[in-house]
């Protein structure tokens, strides 16, 4: 186990630096970018992976539905989708229900990629918490489910699938109902009608 790092220069710890939501800031921002290097030798990205394993649990699930599970704009979503199906992980097929729609599926090669998602993502929580038990693993895992949940948070999706490309396109209140982000309400300018 490495040892921690003194604060470069520092003669003590900012103000916070030891609270529970500092040290989750913390760790998940160390966690997201070592994630998204070990994925780099599969030439994937974060986003790319999540999709993968959304689509292995839910079959033949439309754009829009996935597009609003992972809360973002269709549009954004669709630029994703276009580079797993160029790399042959991914395909679109007529929904048998609704031919407007397009229903994914994982190919065999897109199943694959998984497998290898999943190799990587073991190593890596691995490397991440070597520090702790089995058992205090999986109390922390509990103990943040509980949190997530709290908050409203879409199982098994990260929220930052929101930011893709811009602003957020949802967001949610303290009761954890969702509503829109103020960028994407109407304003009072915006409502009146301009001059020609």
């Amino acid at each position: 186990m490495k040892k921690p790092r003194a604060s470069a220069g520092l003669s003590s710890q900012p103000p916070g630096a030891s609270s529970p939501s500092f040290l989750l800031a913390q760790l998940g921002a160390y966690a997201a970018s070592k994630f998204a290097e070990r994925l780099r030798s599969l030439k994937l990205a974060p986003p790319h992976a999540g999709i993968l394993g959304i689509l292995s649990a839910n079959p033949a699930i439309t754009q829009q539905r996935l597009a609003a599970t992972l809360g973002m704009v269709p549009s954004r979503l669709v630029a994703l989708l276009d580079e797993l199906e160029t790399r042959g992980l991914i395909e679109r097929r007529a929904n048998l229900e609704d031919r407007r729609r397009h229903a994914l599926h994982l190919t065999e090669k897109g199943r694959s990629a998984l497998d290898m998602v999943g190799r990587v993502s073991r190593e890596h929580s691995h490397f991440l918490l070597a520090a702790l038990s089995e058992d205090d693993q999986r109390q922390l895992a509990a103990f943040l489910q509980r949190a997530a949940d709290a908050h409203g948070l879409t199982r098994g999706v990260h929220p930052g699938y929101g930011l893709i490309g811009g602003r957020p396109t949802r967001s949610t209140n303290s009761s954890g109902q969702d509503e829109s982000t103020v960028a994407d309400r109407p304003t009072r300018r915006s409502r009146q009608r301009q001059p020609i």
